[in-house]
């Protein structure tokens, strides 16, 4: 059998062969436009969102938390809040079939919703991993966002997506039809050719928004891009607004293109290393660091991460911490420096001379952290 040559039209072509051996390969075109899907071999590494099937949860370990503003939950999820104290939210078993979690949103009041209010579940996508979407230029790609929700609250919700400068904003709803039903949703939104977005930098690219109760201030039309700072569409449901609703979410997917492909799995190991660029803990209750002490009772940990972080990140530690090299005396926590790749934490006390070596840790409240978060 020959093979048959498809062109471009201004440039490139594709060669389609006969299998080596016996048997056939089925590719199908889809409906109307969008992306060519030759058996489940579908590009890796499509999906802009990290942690979208929510599987890890580095700062609570699926334990409920009642967030404040800018709080992360799972990795790579945080809230923006206006009011305090209105929903809860943690990591979830409950997912659809192909997923083993999701996040969970409950509702602590009926908020009746002011409207300068924002309850709002974020991702922002750092400028690398979007710029060659060419947002901002007369070459923007469309993309599709996509993800499964489960609420017990049916209507129309929404969200949006916004750029760094928080001036340009696409606002889109979606219905949910059936409560207590994993509900498939799929966006597509043409790329914005105007207003200025984050190019190849470590910098906030797009800030990917899921609206759970949204004031008529930060809310605009739904389908259209617009000039200003909008959280979410007009009209959209409140979560916050009945006492005891439930919010469920998972596989969320931005790639280029016009329809939804299936969800980009990695494997764990994966996902936890793109979440540790932004955010990595380190000690456990069974894990001692070492360090040096360079004058009497002026100790050094050298650290070296796990993944290069997107920025030197903050050092976040609460407790108190023991030196196991004399007597196990208390350490005082100095100062810390470093970059991307390291950084090297300085104590004082422990009662130990210059030269000596030392094990350090926190067994009662084990808590160091790094946040290089955007």
């Amino acid at each position: 059998m020959s093979s048959v040559v498809l062109y471009g039209d201004t440039s490139g072509s594709v060669t389609l062969a006969a299998p080596a051996v016996a048997g056939s390969n089925t590719s199908t075109l889809p409906a109307t436009t969008g992306t060519l899907a030759v058996g489940s071999q579908l590009m890796s590494l499509r999906n802009r969102i990290i942690n979208g099937a929510m599987t890890i949860d580095q700062r609570n370990a699926g334990a409920s938390v009642t967030p404040t503003n800018g709080q992360y939950v799972t990795d790579r999820w945080k809230f923006l809040l206006t009011q305090a104290s209105k929903l809860t939210a943690q990591q979830s078993s409950t997912a659809p079939t192909g997923f083993n979690n999701s996040l969970l949103v409950t509702s602590s009041s009926a908020y009746s919703i002011g409207s300068g209010d924002a309850f709002v579940l974020q991702q922002f996508i750092e400028g690398f991993n979007f710029a060659d979407l060419g947002w901002g230029t007369a070459s923007a790609k469309t993309v599709t966002l996509s993800f499964q929700v489960y609420s017990s609250l049916t209507g129309t919700f929404g969200g949006s997506i916004v750029n760094n400068a928080i001036d340009r904003s696409y606002p889109f709803s979606y219905t949910v039809s059936a409560a207590n039903t994993w509900t498939t949703v799929s966006v597509t939104i043409a790329g914005d050719t105007s207003g200025t977005w984050v190019g190849a930098t470590n910098g906030i690219g797009a800030r990917i928004n899921f609206g759970l109760g949204v004031g008529s201030t930060l809310a605009s039309t739904a389908g259209s891009w617009a000039a200003g700072y909008y959280l979410s569409a007009t009209g959209a449901t409140s979560v916050v607004g009945t006492s005891g609703a439930t919010f469920y979410i998972t596989g969320v997917q931005l790639e280029a293109g016009t329809e939804a492909t299936p969800f980009d799995y990695r494997q764990y190991g994966q996902e936890l290393a793109l979440c540790q660029r932004y955010y990595e803990r380190t000690a456990s209750t069974d894990n001692n660091l070492l360090g040096f002490c360079y004058a009497t009772n002026n100790l050094n940990t050298p650290i070296q991460f796990l993944v290069e972080k997107r920025a030197t990140p903050t050092l976040i530690r609460s407790g108190t911490y023991t030196a196991f090299m004399n007597g196990g005396n208390t350490l005082t926590y100095s100062a810390y420096g470093g970059g991307t790749r390291a950084i090297n934490i300085t104590w004082t006390g422990g009662g130990i001379t210059a030269g000596q070596a030392f094990s350090w840790s926190n067994p009662a409240n084990p808590q160091i952290a790094y946040d290089s978060e955007l």
